[in-house]
């Protein structure tokens, strides 16, 4: 019984190259109490796995964060595996924007304390009293009423490279530093203002909506399905588009193009650019901003001591990363002095 990954992503990058199939990007979440988180792991990877589905999940007592990417012609019996679940039947997909079917190389299941790490306390308030989904047209209209403030519960490598116009975009490196920020600036309008909420899929604004609601807000609001959901309303149903740049994902796309317009710039040169990369140095990993031509130049590195170790050889790099860790701070602004451009 295979639960694990056998294969690298160069040999899965390999395979989707050879089966020449298209693929689709989706992702979906529900909070629902589930007994067995290891047992629902199990099985999902155990039936995903045959159908060749590659991608992230995380599996919790608290419900299922999921963003995959599944072969075209095997999404009809995804779908029915899904609704042989009872708590995922009829689940709404977000389907990507933008295809790739290189978004994700592995399939990843695993089980987790949280599916999104809000660092909250559950007992403490009722999680299931949330805020009014609102769809595209809704939330156009809410957002243009002045007695609106919308927030984006997003991180500020997220909405650096694109936002809703007029929201207020935080300053902060996690979900959780959010939270706090966000009701001490607010906490003189929890009842005569709307409190309008955004994010990528929907799932941070579930939870948040239940929380401003616990600490007092009374109108609370939140875009159901997030942007991805939203920007498929306005482009199906020909509504305006209040959406500017790109919309940040956690995959190997790194963004969609919601429109042509480019809000970010490049973190080393400072051009207008937003298009996120790693550092190529294995031990740096640092995410930022880089337009094609510094790309070019700095062969996709942060700095030119990250250059210089990229043309170490491996067994040399190998060891000087002995002890040293690339953790979740790659995404902190300001964290490497070298990008003189970071906001």
């Amino acid at each position: 019984m295979q639960l694990y990954n056998k294969l690298s992503a160069q040999e899965r990058a390999a395979l989707i190259d050879a089966a020449g199939k298209d693929r689709i990007t989706i992702s979906f979440y529900k909070y629902h109490k589930i007994e067995n988180p290891q047992l629902l792991r199990n099985k999902l990877f155990l039936e995903w796995n045959t159908l060749d589905v590659l991608g992230r999940i995380y599996v919790s007592y608290e419900g299922i964060n999921a963003q995959l990417s599944v072969p075209s012609e095997n999404m009809h019996a995804l779908k029915n595996q899904l609704d042989a679940i009872d708590f995922l039947k009829d689940i709404r997909l977000n389907v990507a924007i933008e295809q790739d079917n290189k978004s994700f190389l592995k399939l990843k299941v695993k089980v987790r304390n949280k599916i999104v790490a809000d660092g909250l306390n559950d007992d403490t308030f009722d999680v299931t009293n949330i805020g009014v989904h609102v769809n595209a047209a809704e939330f156009n209209k809410l957002l243009q009423d002045p007695n609106t403030i919308c927030v984006d519960m997003r991180n500020h490598y997220e909405s650096e490279i694109g936002h809703f116009e007029g929201a207020i975009t935080p300053d902060v490196d996690t979900f959780r530093d959010s939270l706090d920020i966000i009701e001490e600036d607010l906490k003189n309008h929890k009842e005569d203002k709307n409190l309008l909420m955004y994010c990528t899929g929907g799932i941070r604004c579930e939870k948040a909506s239940a929380y401003y609601k616990h600490k007092g807000f009374k109108n609370v609001f939140q875009l159901e399905g997030g942007i991805i959901e939203y920007t498929r309303q306005v482009n199906t149903l020909g509504i305006e588009n209040k959406f500017v740049g790109k919309n940040f994902v956690f995959d190997d796309r790194r963004a969609e193009k919601i429109t042509d317009d480019v809000i970010a710039h490049c973190h080393q040169c400072g051009k207008p650019a937003d298009t996120h990369t790693n550092c190529a140095n294995e031990a740096c990993h640092l995410l930022f901003i880089q337009c094609d031509e510094c790309a070019e130049k700095m062969e996709n590195c942060c700095s030119t001591a990250c250059q210089e170790m990229i043309h170490l050889p491996y067994e040399t790099q190998k060891e000087l990363r002995k002890g040293k860790h690339a953790s979740n701070k790659i995404f902190k602004k300001g964290r490497s002095a070298v990008l003189k451009f970071k906001g």
